[in-house]
């Protein structure tokens, strides 16, 4: 058995072997192993010390750290992360699996945004008893969307390039749109996705407009992946039961933190 602790973090540049070891559980890897998609690998910076690996994402202002593990592998990615802590950048981001916010504390504040839940669609039929609706959006959608968020979902982390994915599906009212359901990460290469940006404009909350948005964002991403699967908010009831509707089911929990290196 490998002593983890006599293993040196490095930073791994091959993408097989990264798959490889994420692919062990891709449904609570799912956004790292997205991230090995072409389209986000040029924002990533990855760290590994034998079996057990983070992702430094760059791509995001401040950058963020994902690091998540089985119960029993947290003590190996602790190790990998309290070694790691002193190279990461001064403020960041970070979603962490329950147990490893010990191995950062020593080098950082953190400040925690609550505790997650990852879901994935694990029940098809139930997204099959759902009406699908929206079309497709794109670049030229992209002010739309920006009205959008701003009114319905202020502070939500959007990256405009994932219109470029194609999988973003919003409801018109009118010449307004008032519903929309996207992704944070999309990779027909390693059959992942995770949805992400999903809101309702205010004025037409309760009319399952959002449900049917995911829908049919879910019907086309079955069609490209094996995994579907997103990240919420523990205290989002309405979210959760939206998501549980359409088949979704709780697989894993962890916390988002903002982290501030400590002042030597």
């Amino acid at each position: 058995m490998c002593d983890h602790r006599r293993v040196p973090v490095r930073a791994e540049h091959d993408r097989a072997v990264l798959a490889r070891l994420l692919g062990r559980d891709p449904v609570l890897h799912a956004y790292q192993l997205g991230d090995l998609d072409d389209f986000f690998w040029p924002y990533t910076s990855w760290f590994r010390r034998g079996d057990e690996v983070a992702l430094l994402y760059h791509g995001a202002d401040p950058p963020t750290l994902l690091a998540f593990a089985a119960p029993a592998r947290v003590p190996a990615l602790a190790g990998l992360l309290r070694e790691l802590a002193p190279v990461l950048p001064a403020r960041l981001y970070a979603h962490l699996s329950p147990g490893l916010e010990p191995a950062l504390a020593d080098g950082f504040t953190l400040d925690a945004a609550g505790a997650h839940h990852k879901m994935a669609l694990t029940d098809p039929a139930r997204l099959a008893a759902a009406i699908p609706a929206g079309v497709v959006l794109h670049a030229g959608d992209l002010p739309a969307l920006r009205r959008l968020y701003a009114a319905a979902y202020a502070g939500n982390w959007f990256d405009p390039r994932m219109l470029d994915t194609g999988q973003y599906v919003g409801v018109r009212d009118g010449d307004e749109l008032v519903a929309v359901a996207g992704v944070h990460v999309y990779s027909p290469a390693y059959r992942v996705a995770a949805l992400g940006n999903v809101t309702t404009h205010p004025r037409v909350r309760g009319r399952g407009l959002a449900g049917a948005a995911v829908a049919a964002l879910c019907g086309r991403l079955r069609d490209r992946v094996e995994h579907v699967t997103l990240n919420v908010k523990a205290d989002n009831t309405a979210a959760l039961r939206l998501y549980d509707r359409l088949g979704f089911t709780r697989v894993a929990e962890y916390g988002e933190y903002t982290l501030t290196a400590r002042r030597a």
